[in-house]
């Protein structure tokens, strides 16, 4: 029966190995699973949240999955709306990435809400002159987008293309898949802004505080343009994960490389405007409130100037120099090293706009803030990783992923399962 559904031509591990590697992440995905029960029935007591902080770990790994999964409304642009189709080959992977990403974000938001049976609230009694509103409508929607692009890769399943309707609607699905991939990006530019916007407000946090174009603070456009510049970033590593995993070639070299070069001239030009953006915070904005770049990165050992440089040069300025030059982004193991730094950049970037933010002192008899979380939170955390791995091995293992799998891996007609 397993075999069955396996896409034809296509070699996988046996079936008992697989369920073995199933079963592990699935023991780390209930230990989540029990945390997340235990938040919902005994309540946000269960975490490290303080007056200092309202929000903490669960809000930048909400921020975290949805930058790095703007890889799926990136790719989607470029591959259906400017037509580069080369992308074709590995746009199925970076929906599927995206699909993960968002469901995740909903699932943070479900246990950080604290009450999930009263989620429905913030569609029915909207706040409308909230920012946080906007991006809950936002992302429902978007993963809406992503559910319905990721149901033509699920039809054609070997044995779900047996049925003519299931065959016909996947391939009327992608004739029109053009529609959602623009409606895909107009949601995204909109949430992913709405989020930097949220920090670009906060007037009594003087961290985050950004001047910025008519009601828009500039962190509404550096979240929007870093989710488009390092999201490809994560697709190309997780789908470099997942060849060293299966230890095949799945996606061609002239993809990777059209799409590590499309990534790099991304985070060249969000870095810049990064730079620019921290220097007239530093030299304008924080002053004018009272504050001197010192005050933000001194006194603490956690949140010294290192993590500014981090952010910036080591995981900015590096990657993107990599990525840009053929020579270097062609080098296969300078590619990984600049695409996981990358990656590691716009968390970084997430983790100091949450909770840097919550940490400065803003009053003179203040001192540092610093977080740890509990174990639930670590748990709940782990837990969209979790699931992620074994929706990932389920799709490569039943669902034609990769068109260029079996070019790039030729078996036998005949080859049965392993």
């Amino acid at each position: 029966m397993d075999a069955a559904l396996i896409p034809e031509g296509a070699k996988r591990c046996s079936f008992p190995k697989f369920t073995i590697g199933i079963a592990i992440v699935g023991a780390i995905l209930l230990w989540g699973v029990f945390a997340m029960g235990l938040i919902w029935w005994k309540g946000l007591n269960q975490t490290n949240m303080n007056d200092y902080y309202g929000f903490a770990i669960w809000i930048w790994a909400d921020l975290a999955v949805i930058a790095v999964g703007g890889g799926a409304f990136f790719t989607g642009l470029l591959r259906y709306i400017f037509k580069i189709d080369e992308l074709k080959n590995i746009i199925n992977f970076a929906v599927i990435i995206g699909f993960i990403c968002y469901s995740s974000a909903l699932l943070i938001l479900a246990i950080d809400i604290g009450q999930p049976l009263r989620g429905w609230f913030i569609f029915w009694h909207a706040n409308v002159h909230s920012m946080l509103t906007e991006v809950a409508f936002c992302l429902s929607a978007y993963f809406a987008v992503l559910t319905i692009e990721f149901i033509p890769n699920i039809l054609e399943n070997r044995q779900a293309q047996k049925v003519p309707f299931f065959h016909h609607l996947a391939h009327n699905m992608h004739g029109v898949m053009a529609v959602f991939a623009a409606t895909g990006a107009f949601l995204s530019f909109f949430h992913q802004g709405s989020l930097g916007g949220v920090a670009g407000v906060m007037y009594g946090r003087p961290f985050a505080v950004r001047e910025g174009l008519l009601i828009w603070p500039w962190t509404f456009f550096l979240f929007t343009w870093s989710a488009a510049a390092f999201g490809p970033c994560f697709t190309l590593l997780v789908t470099r994960i997942t060849e060293a995993v299966t230890r095949k070639k799945l996606v061609k070299d002239n993809v990777v490389h059209l799409l590590a070069k499309i990534s790099g001239w991304m985070i060249v030009t969000y870095i810049v405007a990064k730079i620019i953006d921290t220097i007239y915070w530093a030299m304008v904005t924080a002053p004018s409130l009272g504050f001197t770049l010192s005050h933000f990165y001194t006194n603490n050992s956690f949140y010294g100037y290192w993590i500014l440089i981090t952010e910036i040069v080591l995981c900015g300025v590096i990657p993107g120099a990599i990525l840009i030059m053929k020579s270097t982004r062609e080098n296969s193991k300078l590619r990984l090293i600049a695409i996981i730094l990358g990656v590691i950049g716009v968390c970084l970037n997430r983790w100091v706009m949450v909770l840097q933010i919550m940490a400065v002192p803003v009053m003179s008899f203040d001192t540092w803030a610093l977080y740890f979380p509990s174990w639930q939170e670590i748990a709940t955390t782990i837990l969209p990783i979790a699931y992620g791995i074994i929706l990932i091995a389920l799709a490569y293992r039943y669902l034609p992923v990769f068109p260029q799998e079996q070019e790039l891996n030729p078996v036998e007609p005949a080859t049965e399962v392993e």
